[in-house]
Formats: structure tokens, C-alpha cells, sequence
């Protein structure tokens, strides 16, 4: 097999796991490498929400060599809610697709889990008070 990106992207998940494990890299950039190596010359990569860990092989070269530009910053959720939830609200947004475990609150440590470790193919878990197991 020809190296080519998934043995680097096999290779990184590697080493992102053993970096993680000893605490030598607290997040997990792996979306940040792809948008940088997805993004076209010139470009801009965004890198909105919370991102407060420590981060470890970026490729840096590529971002240079490519001219690109990286806008960050906290979601500004205060700004967004209201019309987003209009939206939801007049069904013209269907943001459920994101959801792929409901569990009661009480299993909100378990949900934690599986949710840190992508158990089970998990993307959103939502927290449902009152309801039984």
C-alpha cells in the first residue's frame, strides 16, 4: 500500500492516543489537521467553540505554504439562540441528525463516557431529566 493520507491519518490517531495517555496533549486537534490539509490556497480555516487544550503536530507547513488564515473565537450562543430556535421551531432546521443518544440524567456520567471515548459511534447525547433507564 502506497503511503498516502489514511497511513499519516492512522499514524496521527496513534500518536495523538499516546500523547493523550501521558498528558502530553489534552485535546484532540485531529478536525484542526484536516481542515488545514482540506483548505485550499489562500483559504480561511474557522475554529469556532471551545478549544483550551495543549495540541501536537500540527502541520504548520502546509498552513504557511498555503497562505491560509484562521479565524477563532468563542461561539457567540447569545447571538445565534434566538433565531436558530425560530428555525427549529418552523421546521426549517432538523438538528436532530447530530443526536445519537438519549439517556435519563442519572446516566450522565456514563453518557460522559462514551461520549469522550466516541463509544459506539456517539456524536450528541442528550440528557433527558425524569426519564427512567
Amino acid at each position: 500500500m502506497p503511503f498516502g493520507i489514511s497511513s499519516i491519518t492512522t499514524t496521527h490517531h496513534y500518536l495523538c492516543s499516546t500523547t493523550q495517555a501521558v498528558r502530553l496533549e489534552t485535546d484532540r486537534p485531529h478536525a484542526l489537521r484536516q481542515a488545514i490539509v482540506a483548505c485550499r490556497k489562500g483559504g480561511t480555516v474557522s475554529l469556532p467553540g471551545v478549544f483550551g487544550g495543549f495540541v501536537d503536530k500540527i502541520p504548520m507547513g502546509a498552513f504557511m505554504n498555503k497562505a491560509l488564515t484562521m479565524k477563532t473565537g468563542q461561539t457567540h450562543v447569545h447571538r445565534y439562540f434566538t433565531p436558530l430556535l425560530e428555525h427549529i421551531q418552523k421546521g426549517d432546521i432538523d438538528p436532530s441528525f447530530v443526536i445519537t443518544h438519549r439517556l435519563p440524567l442519572e446516566q450522565a456520567p456514563d453518557g460522559y463516557e462514551i461520549f469522550k471515548h466516541k463509544k459506539d459511534h456517539c456524536i450528541k447525547i442528550v440528557l433527558k431529566p425524569g426519564q427512567s433507564a
